[in-house]
């Protein structure tokens, strides 16, 4: 249906997205450790995909079909009304990914456009309102099949521009230097691109409707496995390739490290696919405020201007690109992709899990509250001393 197949697309757009080109940055800010960190989280990430999917079956039956039917059967016998409040919960992180995944487009639009027009030099904020003017048809979205399609496209675009700048980098081979690369990392630095890493590969949200989408659903696992170990390959690559070719001048949006003469054609392909992208999250954060607001006299054009407009203005309250990025793996990327997994798989399933199984969901969960405490205190200070 058109719902399973927005969020099939919604979470290729995340694996194989324009938020790739902010993991070169990342890893010069975090060093080795990054490193590690690309690895580990790609492993943990299918993990917790693997508990949140298994959550949805009772002795092998699906007997639960969202993310928000799980908060549901969790909540249930806590306190009165407590799984109205959970549903709420969930709706309220999805819709904040969403909009995040929506200013992060929008910033890489402005960044790329201001970038295109150089020669003119034009301001910041007049780019941003340019972006904004190109995005204005989003409020009259009725039918997603058309932007679908070309949000496949744009994914296959940006897997061919990757490839040009893995092709560019390894042209430049003879230059690289592994002193790019530290052990010793500025902790806030670290921190910080740690959330912009997780971020990257947050799809958790996604995954029930697209497990549930699959005619042969005991396949999920092994595919879940092989997404997430060509994503940990591909970005491993494409990062470390990068760093080793700029090193500390490595750009929060690396096609900014190209050449002259094939920074523009580059960008301008960047430009048209972040602008072409951003209906895609737009629909589906609407679509979530519609729902919520069921029997409220709230018009459709209301809900997307207002949606449309706070992406804007968070765009312009933080223009830079790495931190909006952090911040959001930090909030919602956390909390949906490592803590809220494992707590379900613990709550629901206890009883059948080994220790050794105990033990992991707890160690994730832990270091899921740990990042995402830490990686949000990082973001809002670097933030705050920006402005």
């Amino acid at each position: 249906g058109p719902a399973s197949s927005r969020h099939k697309l919604a979470s290729t757009l995340k694996n194989a997205g324009i938020f790739v080109l902010g993991l070169p940055f990342a890893l010069v800010q975090s060093g080795y450790m990054g490193l590690m960190v690309l690895v580990l989280s790609a492993w943990v990430c299918n993990h917790t995909g693997r508990r949140l999917v298994a959550c949805l079956y009772e002795e092998e039956l699906r007997v639960r079909h969202s993310y928000q039917d799980i908060m549901d059967a969790c909540c249930k016998g806590l306190w009165p009304n407590w799984s109205v409040v959970g549903g709420w919960m969930i709706n309220i992180a999805q819709v904040i990914e969403l909009l995040m995944t929506c200013t992060l487009y929008l910033l890489v639009s402005t960044t790329l456009l201001c970038d295109s027009l150089s020669a003119v030099a034009p301001p910041r904020s007049a780019c941003s309102l340019m972006s904004l003017m190109f995005l204005l048809p989003c409020l009259l979205l009725t039918d997603l099949r058309p932007v679908s399609m070309l949000s496949l496209l744009c994914s296959l675009a940006h897997i061919l521009i990757s490839l040009l700048v893995i092709l560019y980098c390894l042209s430049c081979a003879s230059n690289w230097s592994w002193s790019f690369l530290s052990l010793s990392v500025d902790p806030e630095d670290f921190i910080v691109s740690v959330g912009v890493i997780i971020f990257s590969y947050t799809s958790q949200i996604f995954l029930p409707a697209l497990e549930g989408s699959m005619e042969n659903r005991r396949q999920f696992d092994t595919m879940l496995g092989w997404t997430h170990g060509v994503a940990c390959i591909m970005k491993t690559t494409f990062s470390l390739l990068a760093v080793l070719t700029w090193g500390p001048e490595t750009s929060e949006v690396i096609t900014d490290n190209l050449p002259p003469n094939l920074r523009p054609v580059v960008n301008l392909c960047l430009l048209a696919k972040a602008l072409l992208s951003y209906p895609l999250p737009f629909y589906s954060a609407a679509e979530i405020l519609q729902t919520c607001f069921q029997g409220v006299s709230c018009p459709t054009l209301m809900v997307r201007g207002a949606l449309l407009l706070s992406s804007y203005l968070l765009s312009l309250l933080v223009p830079r690109f790495s931190l909006l990025m952090g911040l959001t793996g930090s909030v919602t990327g956390a909390a949906m992709t490592l803590i809220l997994p494992c707590l379900f798989h613990l709550k629901l399933r206890w009883g059948r899990l080994t220790v050794q199984d105990r033990l992991i969901d707890m160690s994730i969960l832990s270091l899921g509250v740990v990042c995402s405490v830490a990686g949000v205190v990082c973001s809002v200070k670097r933030m705050l001393g920006d402005l």
